[in-house]
């Protein structure tokens, strides 16, 4: 069961612990998020960019977190998906910044507005520049991950803990995934052609960090989307690189694309079948989207 969350309003709630941000995630989706699953109007959706949507629930639960998390930490520069999208330079503050936050207030927009359960709601928290916590609630399927740096990564509370052996017996069997729709399909080299993710990257790393695909390859590389989950999957012994061949950083905000993979010897047959397979050459001159 997810943990208990209270009867408090959204901005009451003050920031202690984990859990307690957690709580502040599951209260603003009952308060703002929940009630427009599968009841939003035409008048409630928007288009940022051609088929990039918002909706009023994005917007009204940024705007929430925000205020909580400013208000605990003044001194912390605070990353929306939302704002970044009205204020281009919060980017640089956020790069620039030694204490920061990333808001995605709803991940899978495009889930949520055709119905689809497969949408999150993530923070992360990041200080020089490291992720040092992050959350993951995930409201019509009432799963919470959260994640502390050398602490592990906890679903409901409970650890969750697998192998990630060092070699790799097989690599033809390694499972992969892409959100880049013109990519399904596509082969890595010898590796299996990949298949769609879950379209959500609230969803896509929890299904990495429970084993559930090998590998997933991203074309870019958003903090809101990558910083909560490459935290959780590094605590599970997981890693996340670049395209280019280094480990991935939350500063990172144009790597030309990320492999999060369920361990580094994957994330390494992974990188070299990608460079055998010419795809990202292939791929040159479309604009990134994940």
């Amino acid at each position: 069961m997810p943990p208990d969350r209270g009867s408090g309003q959204v901005a009451s709630v003050e920031l202690v612990d984990t859990d307690e941000v957690m709580t502040l995630l599951q209260n603003v989706a009952d308060e703002v998020i929940n009630p427009r699953f599968r009841s939003l109007t035409a008048g409630e959706i928007h288009e940022k960019n051609p088929g990039d949507l918002v909706t009023v629930a994005d917007r009204e639960a940024e705007v929430l977190i925000t205020r909580v998390l400013n208000a605990v930490y003044p001194d912390a520069v605070v990353l929306g998906e939302e704002a970044y999208a009205g204020d281009p330079e919060l980017m640089g503050r956020y790069l620039a910044a030694e204490h920061a936050f990333t808001v995605d207030p709803v991940d899978g927009t495009k889930n949520f507005v055709h119905g689809s359960p497969d949408h999150a709601v993530m923070v992360a928290e990041t200080r020089g520049g490291q992720a040092v916590r992050s959350w993951i609630w995930q409201p019509q399927h009432q799963l919470g991950y959260a994640a502390e740096l050398g602490a592990g990564c906890y679903r409901n509370g409970v650890r969750v803990t697998r192998e990630s052996p060092t070699v790799l017996t097989d690599p033809a069997e390694l499972r992969g995934r892409t959100s880049k729709r013109s990519w399904i399909g596509a082969s890595l080299d010898r590796l299996p052609p990949m298949t769609l993710t879950w379209v959500s990257c609230g969803i896509d790393y929890p299904k990495l960090v429970e084993g559930e695909a090998d590998y997933i390859l991203y074309r870019g590389a958003a903090p809101w989307d990558h910083v909560p989950g490459s935290l959780m999957l590094a605590e599970v012994g997981g890693f996340v690189g670049t395209v280019g061949g280094r480990r991935y950083q939350p500063r990172d905000n144009d790597t030309g694309g990320l492999i999060p993979a369920t361990s580094p010897a994957a994330y390494e047959v992974v990188l070299r079948s990608l460079r055998a397979s010419g795809l990202l050459e292939a791929d040159r001159g479309v604009v990134p989207s994940d």
